[in-house]
């Protein structure tokens, strides 16, 4: 354990035992199987689900089998999530490795029940189905759900070929997904501390020490772990990618980009117009650069300049235990809503949490449900630092939109990541915004605005090169696999490209591509766009809060409540009034960027 995290009011390490049984007890197996079995029985029935028609009889066997379709799903998710909680804590756990691999062979029998589901519903005739709804109110309450998965059968191979391709998905496009996170679980960097060579987990090696001799010696440590899994991520991105490109022909879809917009609920336009809106105002984000440059007496940043610290008197001081973190999280959660402070103060006592600072975790951070229990868990690893207590009001923003949907029907509890993100990073704006109105000194001031530019370089650089790598890349896979060199020559361009060539020349990282999970995750395609989207839209939920009075808190949780019974662009226009088709949306919260950077400016 981190000697500076030992004694803490708040707890650093999560409860899961009242969730389920531990997974080594033989109460978790019985309830692993009698899931199994149950899941298993649902999965033969749904092959003989009755047509839908505009019958007593027939919505009654319906909303008998979407309750016991219900039920599994909830057991599911909740045994899913509670896994990978024990195995993101313990990420050399064989055994948590494959419960994992049984839980994921699973996944045909769900796909099995939703496919035939959403076959039935695609062949109802529509006025048969919105007669269907009409006339029970038990259907009607989720017609949203029930249009979006007759939406969804036009992504759907043939029946038989569906539940082929999902049971070969096991070990082939998931298998592949696996590998990289008990690869990168397992992988371990050699930095230099006092003196002494140690080895870290990769969640645990930070780039943005004050300091430019440390950052650098531990880019370049990471980098040479990273290089030693190429090869394997290059086999493995290919084959991800290669085997939705495969579906995607048979689907005859437009193109790679077709099938995540449907994903995320989210219009073609609507994409297409952020990035437009992205590309044109980057300038501000160069001069930001720019000054950066001059601070650090370079002429120009490299990759593991960016997200270092201003040089101010404020950096020395920048040390932040968690104890401080969570009140100040909670402090100013509660300035923006009473619920929200509460939420906040009883997820943390009650030991949603995990954020001890120590070897064997796996990296990054996450939030998971459990809807049985109307709860939450937090993963991350907290490093005293400003940005992982900003990392806590990320996920504890992604906790308290599922905490404001938990009363909602079950089906209408799911809403695509786009609008998940914006919860999160709107949770981060109140939080930075409070701490700058809050300080006095002008280092201070500054500390902050180059932490919120920070994060403005992560959302509309780092992952515009995400996206840009993500689009060529499936352009060429589908003439044949990549080399790793390959890879890293489209991460290069895609860098220099998203980041308007601001960095020095010698200063990119081609081999991000290989270190960057979020290309290895298999059940969603395209995984970084929705982050950018949230940012951006929180941005402009936010400046609308700050006009909006003391309606506006009410007003932001109906808005979350939208996600899960409305599209993206539905959702905010039904309650913010906004366009997201149009560039003029996005310039809008593009000009609080450019506000930051001119006050940055005048400071420094």
């Amino acid at each position: 354990m981190n000697a500076t995290l030992e004694k803490t009011n708040y707890p650093l390490v999560w409860e899961l035992d009242s969730l389920l049984a531990h997974p080594d007890q033989s109460e978790f197996k019985q309830h692993f199987d009698r899931f199994r079995r149950d899941l298993e029985k649902l999965a033969e029935s749904s092959q003989s689900l009755p047509a839908v028609e505009a019958t007593t009889a027939s919505a009654k066997a319906w909303v008998d089998f979407l309750q016991a379709y219900e039920s599994v799903c909830v057991r599911g998710g909740d045994l899913g999530s509670f896994i990978g909680c024990h195995a993101a804590a313990d990420a050399e756990n064989k055994e948590f490795q494959q419960i994992e691999a049984r839980l994921s062979a699973l996944g045909p029998l769900h796909e099995k029940i939703a496919a035939s589901i959403e076959f039935a519903l695609k062949e109802t005739p529509d006025d048969v189905f919105q007669s269907c709804l009409d006339s029970n109110p038990a259907l009607a309450k989720i017609q949203f759900y029930l249009k979006e998965l007759r939406r969804n059968a036009q992504l759907r191979l043939p029946q038989q070929q569906e539940e082929l391709a999902n049971e070969l998905a096991v070990d082939g496009i998931h298998a592949w997904g696996r590998l990289y996170d008990r690869l990168t679980g397992e992988l371990r960097i050699q930095v230099m501390e006092r003196g002494e060579i140690v080895e870290k987990s990769v969640g645990q090696v930070q780039f943005d020490s004050p300091q430019r001799t440390v950052r650098q010696n531990n880019f370049f440590a990471a980098d040479k772990s990273w290089s030693t899994l190429a090869d394997t991520c290059a086999d493995a991105i290919n084959h991800i990618a290669g085997t939705r490109l495969t579906v995607n022909r048979r689907l005859e879809v437009r193109d790679h980009l077709e099938v995540p917009c449907r994903v995320n609920r989210m219009r073609r336009e609507t994409l297409d117009a952020m990035w437009q809106a992205v590309s044109h105002r980057k300038s501000s984000l160069i001069k930001y650069f720019d000054a950066k440059a001059r601070a650090f007496g370079l002429d120009k940043l490299t990759w593991y300049d960016v997200t270092a610290p201003y040089p101010t008197g404020q950096a020395a001081k920048s040390e932040l235990d968690y104890d401080r973190a969570c009140d100040h999280v909670i402090e100013t959660f509660a300035g923006f809503s009473s619920e929200l402070g509460d939420f906040a103060g009883m997820a943390i006592r009650e030991k949603w949490i995990e954020a001890e600072n120590r070897s064997g975790k796996r990296q990054g951070g996450f939030c998971t449900g459990f809807s049985d229990k109307k709860q939450s868990r937090i993963f991350m690893t907290y490093t005293n630092s400003v940005d992982s207590m900003s990392t806590l009001a990320h996920e504890l923003g992604h906790a308290y939109h599922s905490y404001v949907l938990r009363d909602e029907p079950f089906f209408l509890q799911d809403y695509p990541m786009n609008l998940a993100e914006t919860a999160s990073t709107f949770a981060e704006a109140v939080l930075a915004e409070n701490r700058l109105e809050r300080c006095e000194s002008v280092d201070e001031k500054i500390t902050i605005l180059d932490a919120m530019l920070s994060d403005a370089v992560a959302f509309l650089m780092n992952i515009h090169s995400r996206f840009i790598f993500e689009d060529q890349f499936h352009i060429e896979r589908a003439d044949g696999e990549l080399t790793a060199s390959r890879l890293s020559e489209l991460m290069l361009s895609a860098q220099k490209e998203a980041y308007a060539d601001g960095l020095d020349e010698e200063g990119w990282y081609p081999h991000f591509w290989v270190s960057k999970l979020h290309f290895y995750i298999t059940g969603l395609p395209f995984y970084n766009f929705p982050y950018t989207f949230g940012y951006l839209l929180s941005l402009g939920v936010f400046a609308l809060g700050k006009e909006g009075g003391r309606d506006f808190p009410d007003q932001y949780r109906q808005l979350l409540i939208a996600t899960g019974c409305q599209d993206a662009e539905e959702a905010v226009q039904s309650t913010l009034g906004y366009d997201l088709t149009t560039v003029d949306f996005w310039n809008k919260s593009l000009d609080i960027v450019e506000q930051r950077v001119d006050r940055f400016l005048e400071l420094v």
